[in-house]
């Protein structure tokens, strides 16, 4: 690994393709250097401690007493426990907002690691540990490193950079509103007006050192959907005096699968149909009144999630129907499609090549996995790529994924996303 992190000390000190002072350039890589274990140290103190999303009060107090320390003017509170920073640089220029999401996850940590969190929390009626198990943590760490290193050359920047720290990327708790969603509503991109967003993911499952993206749709949008199925009860030593919402809730969970299978142009794009939740009955020897499932829906074409919406109401109701029961569908979407700007992405590429090493920069196709980032997206021009993580010699289909307790990152690949952040921040300030 000494090797792959050398190149890319040689790469990132070359001058960028835009009219950057290659003072500025050397003197931010160096305090980017400089930062890694501070960067780290926060990250693990985040890690140790984490919280659900709107619920995010000591994080968030961490962040703001941090940006306030680097004289970046900052405002609290936005979407419950959203944290944003505004530095305004020494001359004019575009507002490029930062993106960081802060929220963890209802999963009990099983590793090893001296930090691990030890955090409980009651989520959904259940008994949960809290852990950071998707990596939020090092967003956080990364964001408030790129806050430090230019205020440190505020005098030299153009523009303005608007550092949001976004709380609920996750979802917010039953009941209430929050994320990407909320922020933009309660004006995030506004005041002063946002021109351009970048935002960027730690992957546990991309080899460190790495650097992945795509131009156009990156992330899936995510629907949640409900169907509840209502048949007649009965003895159990009896069916055919019901209708049984339970046989006929597996014909409709088997039914939906054909619509991605059979029925959607999957060369067009992908798509995901999946059953999370069932619940019916209470009694072995009774057959139940109603049956409810619940899952969610991933597309990345807009024409194919209406499509698959239509197709899951009257597969859904048509089944119930055939066997005497109804079936009542509820779609409710969550996130957009994660869209990065094709124009911005070619022109960013580079940006993440000298963090990086040009053959460490990887286009990858389309993931089913959403991100609420697609909210700012849908407003000013984005773009938002992943950093691998992934210790060396490790085999990608059996490290721990994501949202799971066993999750893990090396932590060399929080310098090389602050180095990307920075890049694409100073790259397209300057080429204006």
């Amino acid at each position: 690994m000494k090797n792959i992190i050398g190149g890319i000390l040689l790469v990132v000190f070359l001058p960028s393709f835009a009219q950057i002072n290659p003072k500025l350039q050397t003197k931010v890589e160096q305090l980017a250097t400089a930062i890694e274990p501070r960067m780290i140290e926060w990250r693990r103190d985040i890690h140790q401690h984490p919280e659900l999303g709107n619920r995010e009060f000591k994080t968030a107090a961490k962040i703001a007493e941090h940006l306030k320390s680097l004289g970046i003017e900052v405002q609290t509170g936005v979407a419950h426990t959203g944290v944003v920073g505004i530095l305004r640089g020494g001359k004019p220029g575009p507002v490029i907002a930062l993106r960081a999401d802060i929220d963890a996850l209802p999963v009990t940590e099983r590793n090893s690691l001296s930090f691990a969190s030890k955090e409980k929390t009651v989520f959904n009626g259940q008994e949960t540990g809290v852990m950071h198990a998707c990596g939020h943590d090092t967003h956080v760490a990364v964001l408030m490193a790129t806050a430090e290193v230019l205020a440190k050359s505020k005098s030299e920047l153009k523009g303005t950079i608007k550092f949001i720290f976004q709380p609920s990327e996750e979802g917010p708790p039953a009941g209430e509103e929050g994320g990407a969603d909320l922020m933009v509503r309660q004006g995030v991109l506004e005041n002063p007006k946002v021109d351009v967003i970048f935002g960027l993911h730690i992957s546990s499952i991309t080899p460190l050192g790495r650097i992945t993206y795509r131009p156009a749709g990156t992330m899936a949008a995510s629907d949640w959907f409900s169907i509840t199925v209502k048949g007649r009860q009965s003895h159990g030593a009896y069916p055919w005096m019901s209708v049984d919402p339970i046989v006929v809730s597996a014909q409709i969970i088997t039914g939906l699968q054909t619509i991605v299978s059979r029925q959607t142009e999957l060369t067009k794009e992908a798509a995901v149909i999946t059953i999370g939740r069932f619940q019916a009955g209470i009694r072995e020897n009774i057959i139940p009144e109603e049956a409810f499932m619940a899952g969610t829906i991933r597309t990345l074409d807009e024409g194919m999630q209406e499509k698959i919406h239509e197709k899951i109401r009257l597969t859904a109701t048509k089944i119930a129907e055939s066997a005497g029961a109804t079936a009542e569908v509820v779609i409710d979407k969550k996130t957009p499609v994660t869209y990065n700007d094709p124009v911005l992405t070619e022109k960013m590429v580079a940006s993440l090549q000298k963090a990086a090493g040009e053959k460490n920069v990887v286009r990858i196709n389309a993931v089913t996995g959403a991100e609420d980032f697609a909210f700012y997206q849908k407003k000013v021009p984005g773009f938002f790529f992943f950093i691998g993580a992934m210790p060396p010699n490790q085999d990608p289909t059996k490290v721990p994924a994501h949202h799971t307790p066993d999750f893990m990152i090396d932590e060399r690949g929080l310098l090389i996303g602050l180095r990307a952040m920075l890049n694409v921040t100073l790259d397209y300030m300057f080429m204006k």
